[in-house]
């Protein structure tokens, strides 16, 4: 695929609608549009200065197509660092297949998915990971994730490892220049300097890698499991965070005999809640069977609600989850507070003093509820200006690069040589290098872009 030709591509979801953009970018871009566009101005297009708009008329031959407007991009200040023109046309169908058949006959070819942004990349208009934080945000369905992108899109996750990197290759550098003068036994690069810098790489990288289970799971919604016996509320609790009767509630113990899950928004955060079968003892197979299911989605939930009842505090399965479970955060809830008196509800505060008390039924304590799940869920990281990793493929590039980073410091303190300490350095350079694009193959780009919609 060549990358100095020009393209066009619907930019906008394809349907009808109000308005459609079609992007049309390459060295020709500006110069094909203008032979089939005639701007009520009667100014040549050519001529025209970049960042501004033309109202007219797409044409062909002698046949109006539409009544558009034409946003001019000139290189390099363009998204893709080449001349690009926007053409805003009516939304019919109709119309967008209309004037793209009309530019590729012109001399255009239909772009690929994410090529407008491969030729941004390619083009020096944003590295690697900057490009791949333009799909997350496009993707991004909550405040957090929508936010996590931004970050990442502005810079601030590329600076970080180009800081580290470029740190890194300057030692690099002496010890590659001690390889040269290896029979004068010298040395250029201060070894305590050296190792205290792959002490400090060593910590930032530690740290990244360890905000991605976070940031996955916000990326992904935040899964939490709602457990407990039978009868306690699990299937109105859901319901009630849903405000909607998503799932079935009755009087019977065991109505619940698969888990049942539904994404909630909460204050800019997607949680999964996953509503469980009731845990106790049953001879029934297929209740047994829900009740394994229930303690497999506790293992891959981050949070777990545990539910009981007010008027019996199932103190034995609490410990019991907590036990099993030791490096989960579990929240004891307290339902149907609305059946206690004053006394048993100040008795049981007593019992559990860090536990949630809420009426299900009533919705009464569901939003102080959602406020502990987004508190415990944030952690302030989401506040500040901490990088949070959402893409494994950073996430595997940051750990073979604190692998490579370990092997030095081990090779320092066995006293190895500089010639081989120098090749797990360029093995972590090179890792860092493929995180925001320094170092690329064109396999590695074509899987990149290729998830891109098309237009983008």
């Amino acid at each position: 695929m060549s990358h100095s030709d020009t393209i066009v591509a619907l930019a906008t979801p394809p349907g009808t609608g109000a308005i459609a953009i079609i992007r049309v970018s390459g060295p020709d871009a500006i110069t094909l549009v203008s032979k089939h566009f005639k701007p009520v101005s009667h100014k040549d297009l050519t001529n025209q200065n970049t960042h501004t708009i033309h109202l007219g008329h797409i044409v062909d031959a002698n046949k109006v197509l539409d009544k558009v407007l034409v946003s001019l991009f000139k290189n390099p200040n363009s998204y893709t660092g080449e001349n690009v023109v926007e053409i805003s046309c009516h939304g019919s169908p109709y119309i967008q297949q209309q004037i793209i058949q009309l530019f590729l006959k012109a001399g255009c070819r239909m772009a690929s998915a994410g090529e407008f942004t491969l030729r941004a990349f390619l083009n020096g208009k944003m590295d690697l990971s900057q490009a791949e934080a333009v799909a997350d945000l496009i993707a991004s369905d909550s405040e957090a994730s929508h936010d996590i992108a931004m970050k990442q899109m502005r810079g601030g996750f590329s600076n970080e490892i180009q800081k580290l990197r470029e740190e890194l290759l300057n030692f690099a550098s002496l010890i590659e220049l001690e390889l040269d003068f290896s029979q004068e036994d010298v040395e250029f690069a201060d070894r305590t300097q050296f190792y205290d810098l792959l002490g400090r790489i060593s910590e930032v990288l530690k740290k990244l890698i360890d905000s991605f289970a976070i940031g996955n799971v916000i990326k992904n919604g935040i899964p939490i499991a709602i457990v407990g016996k039978p009868n306690v509320g699990k299937s109105t609790l859901l319901n009630a965070l849903l405000n909607e009767e998503r799932a079935i509630v009755s009087n019977i113990p065991g109505t619940t005999r698969d888990t049942v899950e539904d994404l909630i928004n909460i204050g800019g955060i997607n949680f999964r809640f996953i509503d469980t079968a009731g845990i106790r003892e049953t001879t029934d197979e297929v209740e047994k069977i829900g009740i394994e299911r229930t303690f497999h989605k506790i293992e891959n939930a981050k949070l777990i609600l545990f539910l009981f009842d007010g008027l019996e505090a199932d103190l034995d399965n609490l410990t019991r989850i907590k036990k099993k479970f030791p490096s989960k955060e579990v929240l004891a809830i307290c339902n149907k507070v609305d059946l206690l008196n004053a006394e048993e509800l100040a008795s049981l505060r007593k019992t559990i003093p860090n536990g949630i008390y809420i009426s299900a039924k009533k919705k009464e304590g569901i939003t102080l509820l959602e406020d502990k799940l987004s508190t415990l869920v944030v952690s302030g990281s989401l506040q500040g200006d901490e990088t949070i990793i959402t893409n494994s493929r950073h996430y595997d590039a940051l750990l073979k690069s604190l692998e490579e980073i370990q092997k030095v410091k081990e090779g320092m303190d066995l006293d190895l040589s500089s010639d081989l300490l120098a090749i797990d350095i360029r093995q972590a350079l090179h890792h860092l290098g493929e995180i925001t694009g320094s170092v690329t193959t064109d396999d590695l780009l074509g899987n990149i872009f290729s998830n891109f919609c098309i237009g983008k």
